[in-house]
């Protein structure tokens, strides 16, 4: 039953796209975050519906869309030669099965975040993919904030909808991506007009936002519990009452210390001190093993080349019994670990050079949204008011996974290069806004200095 559910909204969605090509779209955001051909049980298992949407979304654009205002910016240049390299790194890889395993959807998220901008001509577009984004991943984020609230989670218990929890439906990765939509969602609230922003938008929103609060607790993630302050604290410099919100926030949180489970009080004290985890001991060694690699193999190794490493650490642990209490050190060897860490997964499988474009891609993104923040931010005019708002909703959901990323591996995951493509969609659909009034101005000057009526 749940097979012909998912197959007859994934056939309606594609007839209307028939009619709006942009739903399309929607569709592949759709597949490529919620992953339903992960919740099926056998229907959607044995069809490519990945491959068939993101087919189906570019056709579209070809055959129907507007193409005469598109604008191909140097980032996306940038992604495609990121793309090429690494598809040279896949055919010399040390792995070259599992590479190619990899490299099978690694390269689809990046055509994607090079052809998404192309389609995101209007605000209407740009509005509509944040929102889609949202919805999307709210169907996994809604499911694991009611869990947590109900049963508190725990680190590897809280089940997703699915058993498997690689993609978003893995504990560290959903709680990063939760607390980076966090802005967005905000934005939506004041400035969204897809769902114009009375009460009822307004308490989704903020049970959405509170929701996404959740997930680090339920998932038991370090990651999403660092990405949350500093959001709050990105949120707080912004904020005209920092004063004020500054002691009322630090008051709500030792409030809510008693009420959390006391598993995620003891795992998030290995943030501190991470020879007191192994998983943690775990990473660092992986990443010492990492640039050990880069001394050999400047250029990297491929897709999954994490799978030769091997290492010895020692990991200590405190230790309290009857004899009181004492510091425990132990001996650990381990191999094949991956790298938990999108900036040694991009070091170690594509050497020096991808790293840099990789670094390249998010830094110029950054930058031109800054850029765009600082144009729009003193506008006053009703249509331009929604943009600076939306500048550092997307920079400050840009950091959250630039540092979120140090400690998981998500360099290639579909749904950053989705939010990419919302900041360089934004930035060439400003362009040629700029543009066209430029020439308006200029043409208007022209005729009045003819004498010709404007």
């Amino acid at each position: 039953m749940r097979d012909l559910f998912f197959i007859a909204f994934l056939g309606l969605f594609g007839l209307l796209g028939l009619r709006r090509p942009f739903l399309l779209v929607a569709v592949y955001a759709y597949i490529d975050i919620v992953s339903p051909q992960r919740l099926s049980y056998f229907l959607l298992n044995s069809i490519p519906i990945s491959a068939i949407a993101f087919a189906a979304m570019v056709g579209a654009w070809l055959a129907v869309d507007d193409k005469e205002d598109c604008r191909f910016s140097v980032r996306q240049g940038l992604m495609l030669l990121l793309l090429a390299w690494c598809g040279y790194t896949t055919m010399t890889a040390d792995f070259p099965v599992e590479a190619m395993t990899k490299w099978n959807w690694v390269w689809k998220a990046i055509i994607a975040g090079v052809f998404l901008p192309l389609v995101l001509r209007t605000r209407l577009r740009i509005e509509a993919l944040a929102v889609f984004m949202i919805l999307c991943a709210s169907t996994i984020i809604i499911n694991g904030g009611l869990k947590t609230a109900l049963s508190g989670g725990g680190y590897g218990v809280l089940n997703l909808m699915v058993d498997n929890n690689s993609g978003l439906y893995e504990g560290s990765i959903i709680s990063c991506v939760a607390i980076s939509l966090i802005p967005l969602i905000l934005w939506l609230t004041h400035h969204g007009t897809i769902f114009p922003p009375d009460w009822k938008v307004k308490g989704f929103a903020y049970c959405l936002c509170l929701a996404c609060m959740l997930m680090p607790i339920g998932t038991e993630a370090r990651t999403g519990l660092v990405c949350l302050v500093i959001l709050m604290g990105m949120m707080l410099l912004r904020s005209k009452r920092k004063f004020v919100y500054g002691p009322l926030l630090a008051v709500a949180a030792l409030c809510a210390v008693p009420f959390l489970p006391a598993s995620f009080t003891q795992r998030m004290q290995t943030i501190e001190n991470h020879q007191g985890d192994e998983s943690a001991s775990t990473r660092v060694a992986v990443w010492m093993w990492t640039l050990d690699y880069l001394k050999t193999h400047p250029g990297g190794g491929g897709f999954d080349n994490y799978l030769q490493n091997s290492f010895t650490y020692f990991a200590q642990s405190t230790v309290t019994d009857s004899g009181g209490t004492r510091v425990e050190r132990r001996l650990v060897t381990d191999r094949g670990r991956a790298y938990h860490s999108a900036y040694f997964e991009l070091l170690g499988e594509q050497g020096y050079f991808g790293f840099l474009l990789w670094l390249l891609i998010h830094g110029t993104c950054f930058i031109r949204t800054e850029m765009i923040r600082r144009i729009y931010r003193n506008t006053t005019a009703p249509d331009e008011t929604w943009i600076a708002p939306l500048a550092i909703a997307l920079q400050q959901g840009h950091v959250v996974y630039m540092i979120g990323s140090l400690f998981v591996g998500i360099a290639y995951q579909p749904f950053v290069f989705m939010l990419l493509s919302l900041q360089i969609g934004l930035d060439t659909y400003l362009t040629r806004r700029r543009k066209a009034v430029a020439r308006a101005g200029l043409a208007a000057a022209l005729a009045a200095r003819h004498g010709v009526p404007a």
